[in-house]
């Protein structure tokens, strides 16, 4: 009777193997296996220019979107404001980034024809030369006018060095420049000096190697240590994302990335994760205001 019963389990149990039943079975095998990932449908180009003061985080985001949709192309570059508007204002370009408003740089026929994205917040700091920096760490709102209107010319007359100044002036394309122009400078023009570009990072450069200079720039260009460059206060507020948002330091604003109407399937998808919550952590790592979070409004 035993031999019977072990002999009828011994048949049981080679059943239940057969049949993939009995004992623990592979997760990842049969119909258990997890389904493959889809590949992203979205295919097609995309072309965006303007702003150097955005292109750190265009530039960004175009390398993450394209990782999640590799049938997607996208080309960035800087080149100003004023050129990325004028640019997708003809048709040009897809996407024109811009540190202003599109009726600051173009007339009311051409801006009319854009819509504007606003992506984040832009926050402005004055930067001077080292050397600048062991005496001068704050100025006020007039003395910065004065700087960058000509009207100073020598650090001395600001508790500085006995150094001549020397502004790095960007073209009147620039967007940061119409910017800080107005926030900074009350709505003086800053006088051209003898050095200018409109690229924030020979700016930057340019700063740290020539000893008297002052310019200014994003702060996503001041997110690395840089010991040859230094950010100055204004009227003894610290140049940061949390004077930005409580509205403190008053020079800043939004940026913008316009499209001529409303923009085609690809460019909209990537507005719309370039502005979504996902990738909304990586703005303020770069040096970016988040818009939810301002408590002043412009």
């Amino acid at each position: 009777m035993k031999k019977r019963i072990s002999a009828i389990l011994l048949a049981v149990s080679m059943l239940l193997v057969a049949c993939g039943g009995g004992g623990s079975k592979n997760a990842n095998s049969g119909g258990n296996a997890p389904a493959p990932a889809e590949e992203s449908a979205l295919e097609g180009s995309i072309t965006s220019a303007g702003s150097s003061a955005l292109l750190p985080l265009v530039e960004d985001a175009a390398k993450a979107f394209q990782d999640e949709n590799p049938k997607v192309s996208i080309s960035v570059s800087g080149g100003g404001s004023g050129a990325g508007l004028k640019q997708v204002s003809e048709g040009a370009i897809d996407i024109g980034n811009s540190d202003v408003y599109a009726e600051e740089k173009l007339d009311q026929a051409q801006a009319k024809d854009l819509v504007d994205h606003k992506v984040c917040v832009i926050t402005m700091a004055p930067v001077v030369n080292k050397l600048v920096a062991e005496k001068v760490t704050d100025l006020s709102q007039d003395q910065m006018i004065g700087i960058f209107t000509g009207k100073i010319t020598n650090w001395k007359e600001v508790g500085g060095p006995d150094e001549k100044i020397v502004p790095i002036s960007r073209p009147s394309t620039s967007g940061t420049r119409a910017l800080f122009e107005k926030y900074a400078l009350k709505g003086e023009k800053q006088i051209d000096g003898s050095l200018e570009t409109d690229d924030s990072g020979t700016l930057l450069q340019t700063v740290a190697d020539t000893p008297g200079a002052i310019g200014y720039l994003a702060l996503s260009y001041l997110q690395e240590e840089n010991p040859d460059v230094k950010t100055v206060k204004m009227d003894g507020v610290e140049p940061t994302l949390e004077n930005t948002y409580n509205g403190k330091y008053p020079v800043w604003g939004y940026e913008h990335m316009y499209t001529k109407g409303q923009p085609k399937e690809v460019a909209k998808a990537f507005l719309d994760y370039i502005m979504g919550d996902k990738y909304g952590q990586a703005v303020e790592k770069m040096g970016y205001g988040v818009t939810s979070k301002m408590q002043v409004e412009r």
